[in-house]
């Protein structure tokens, strides 16, 4: 029954949220059996441009670290803000939801080549949390019961929480940085005097992902398919 549960869960996942995490659990395992290692994963301009290990590019999104109380945290975060984006705003609009995918990875990965930064995932789920926040300003959140504020806060208080675990919080600059940069062309700066969309979708996304689905029970009209007509219409006709 858990293992039905626990299937029928992962299935009502949105497609991309599925994939990502998916994506990050196994990329984990893969380490923790040891069947890879983190230096097969990390962010290296050198090699990935000298030695042509392009799969750095991708790899360094999807390690959180080793099984631990981080991991699972991040995990945590980043189902829930990924999935509540693609079931809220993004609905209906895959590809605009991949589309912010490859502008948030491709500016973090040119910040990237300028810092020594190894793993960028913890990055991008702030990123995800901090556009999700934004969208949704007026909803009340609770933080392990200690906090409570609007939802714009979540992200400097998830900022705060990593300060005070040790960890540094360039990471967590970095995703806030990207996020609003995000938000800022695609939901303010269209709607300002002058202000137009600057983040257009491709068209090869839209037609990926976007494609519409056809409805098994519709029925076309019969001048929609004019070959199945007779030919003698003419001859049924009665003068007026």
């Amino acid at each position: 029954m858990a293992y039905q549960g626990f299937a029928q869960e992962y299935l009502g996942m949105p497609a991309v949220t599925r994939a990502y995490t998916t994506a990050c659990v196994l990329t984990t395992a893969a380490v923790q059996l040891e069947f890879i290692t983190p230096f097969q994963l990390y962010f290296n301009p050198d090699l990935i441009f000298r030695k042509f290990q392009i799969w750095r590019l991708i790899t360094n999104f999807l390690f959180f670290g080793p099984l631990g109380f981080s991991f699972f945290f991040n995990m945590i975060f980043l189902y829930r803000y990924c999935r509540m984006l693609e079931e809220g705003s993004f609905r209906g609009r895959t590809a605009d939801f991949v589309f912010m995918f490859l502008f948030g990875g491709f500016l973090m990965t040119l910040f990237g080549l300028f810092a020594s930064l190894f793993f960028l995932g913890q990055a991008f789920t702030i990123m995800l949390v901090y556009v999700w926040s934004r969208r949704n300003p007026y909803i009340r959140m609770n933080f392990f019961g200690l906090l409570n504020f609007q939802a714009p806060f979540l992200p400097w208080v998830l900022m705060g929480f990593s300060l005070l675990l040790g960890n540094s919080i360039i990471i967590d600059l970095l995703g806030i940085a990207v996020g609003h940069i995000y938000y800022f062309l695609e939901d303010v700066f269209p709607n300002q005097p002058g202000g137009k969309k600057l983040l257009l979708t491709p068209g090869f996304l839209k037609m990926v992902f976007d494609t519409p689905e056809e409805d098994p029970n519709y029925n076309p009209l019969p001048e929609d398919h004019p070959e199945d007509q007779p030919r003698d219409q003419d001859q049924n006709q009665h003068p007026q």
